[in-house]
């Protein structure tokens, strides 16, 4: 696992042993990254279920302003503190140990950029969707980039989200969601984001 681009290109990313955390993998994080890249730089984001932090440490290292992770596991905690310092010591980042959807009705901090990647099959992407949307911690036209099992449906979200493209990479799907608030032009706010490529299938 390795950081694709930017100030930390190349550098190598550890991982939890065993089956504690599900990496993204690099041509899925190709994809994405790929999708967003316009949309990085100087960007506040939030790794949530953030596992490594490799999502979160990507952007750092693409230009990001500040990033915030967030893992109810103290071992995966301490595994993004430890990768951070190997990736972009110098980086603005805070971690936090906690469960996500507390750290989603307490934070008052607003962000550009969101990462969701709950274990699959747990009620957790929906879940923190809705919070998303009722906490309104998401900036306009702010990114939720959310990581599911392409064979289930992805959840509608509440008002102001809309859902934008989904890319599916084999078993992997990874949906973009904009918030749009009334009044919004949905073209011009760009709600179909940049083509991902390498492979993804837009829907």
């Amino acid at each position: 696992m390795r950081v694709i681009t930017g100030s930390a290109r190349g550098r190598r990313l550890r991982e939890l042993p065993g089956l504690d955390t599900r990496p993204t993998t690099d041509r899925v994080k190709e994809g994405l990254f790929s999708a967003i890249q316009f949309d990085i730089a100087g960007a506040r984001v939030l790794d949530l279920f953030a596992g490594t932090g490799q999502l979160g440490i990507e952007c750092l290292s693409r230009g990001a302003a500040e990033a915030v992770f967030v893992d109810s596991s103290p071992k995966a905690a301490a595994l993004v503190r430890e990768n951070l310092r190997a990736a972009v010591p110098d980086a603005r980042a805070i971690v936090r140990q906690s469960d996500a959807l507390d750290f989603l009705a307490r934070t008052r901090e607003r962000f550009d950029l969101i990462f969701l990647d709950p274990p699959y099959a747990s009620g957790l992407l929906e879940a923190a969707i809705k919070s998303l949307a009722a906490f309104d911690i998401l900036k306009p036209r702010g990114i939720i980039v959310a990581e599911s099992p392409a064979t289930a449906p992805f959840p509608a979200p509440p008002d102001p989200l809309r859902v934008g493209r989904t890319y599916r990479y084999g078993k992997i799907a990874v949906t973009l969601c904009r918030r749009m608030d009334a009044g919004t032009d949905a073209d011009n706010a760009g709600i179909s984001a940049h083509d991902a490529g390498n492979g993804g299938e837009n829907v």
